[in-house]
């Protein structure tokens, strides 16, 4: 391949990204506004349509990626994007505004998604990704599922959690029925059609530059879904609404973690890398550490403030060369 023929596909990679940034949040509007018509609570409609939701790009990427015999993609999309959410994400979001962190998330939520993030490391440590962690991986999802929609069912509505729900509902633009359809079914096509078109532009890519495929899932395609979370984040920053970020980072990252992981071991059960194995999941185990440390209170108040989000950029940043280190033979 010449390096005129990577044009093609690096249009097909960009392109793509762009279309998937913006149906994923076609999909989210008319998932939630399709489930409110349906008298769904708005708690559920958190928890479940808003949970899928953020993940849906992951989600799709790793289906197709697994469908096209790429599974390196999809885990390295996987376990990349739960890196870029509180690395990248978090890291830059703390940099413009401290994230105060609320003490259900420190006591509850952090605590819950390092433990799964220690199992699932735990379970495909022997290297495989099969069928039977699939499984496995999609019935500890359906727990965490239930518990958090107890949980938000059992919990005060004057409570702060419920309160930051019940406002991202409300910034929910009102669809009637048939365009709540439209929004769901069309976003989800053109997802899905965007999905494909970074599959086919990464998989040529990598092949280009012979690095494996699992690296350009880490770096490409995992900044790439986590765009919708950053933007999201700076957003919510610039309204001093930063609080509402690591309650997200941590939803997504546990969507991350089960469902997307689950999508390669039940489609394309694969042998993992060693270097996934050895250094990336190891490196995600330490920035979710590096979350819940970070969000320990100092001074009376539990926050991540600019000092703690470079830590945690900077960090994010080390990492990507490290990786780059690593696709050209330098480590």
């Amino acid at each position: 391949m010449t390096m005129t023929s990577l044009i093609l596909p690096s249009l097909l990679l960009l392109i793509g990204l762009a279309l998937l940034v913006w149906s994923s949040d076609i999909f989210i509007d008319g998932a939630a506004s399709t489930a409110t018509h349906l008298n769904i609570s708005p708690l559920v409609i958190g928890v479940v349509v808003l949970g899928f939701g953020t993940s849906m790009p992951e989600i799709v990427v790793a289906t197709l990626a697994s469908l096209d015999g790429s599974p390196g993609i999809a885990i390295g999309n996987a376990v990349g994007s739960n890196i870029a959410n509180i690395g990248l994400v978090l890291g830059l979001t703390a940099l413009i505004a401290p994230v105060i962190v609320k003490s259900s998330i420190l006591k509850r939520e952090l605590p819950i998604l390092l433990a799964i993030s220690v199992g699932v490391y735990l379970l495909v440590l022997d290297g495989n990704l099969d069928v039977l962690n699939g499984i496995i991986l999609l019935l500890a999802l359906v727990v965490v599922m239930f518990w958090m929609i107890k949980a938000n069912k059992s919990m005060d509505p004057s409570d702060p959690m419920a309160q930051e729900t019940l406002q991202e509902m409300e910034d929910m633009p009102e669809l009637s029925m048939k365009k709540s359809l439209i929004f769901l079914i069309g976003g989800l096509l053109i997802l899905m059609i965007s999905a494909k078109m970074m599959v086919a532009g990464a998989v040529e890519i990598a092949h280009y530059f012979e690095v494996p495929e699992v690296v350009i899932g880490l770096t490409i395609i995992a900044i790439g879904t986590s765009l919708p979370e950053l933007a999201a984040a700076i957003a919510a920053a610039r309204k001093n609404e930063a609080d509402l970020i690591i309650g997200n980072i941590v939803g997504s990252n546990l969507f991350n973690i089960l469902a997307v992981m689950a999508v390669p071991a039940l489609l394309a059960p694969s042998v993992l890398e060693p270097e996934i194995l050895r250094i990336d999941m190891v490196v995600m185990l330490g920035f979710t550490l590096a979350m819940l440390i970070f969000a320990l209170p100092l001074r009376g108040q539990a926050s991540i403030d600019r000092t703690r989000g470079l830590l945690l950029s900077a960090a994010f940043f080390g990492y990507l060369y490290m990786l780059y280190l690593r696709s050209t033979g330098g480590m």
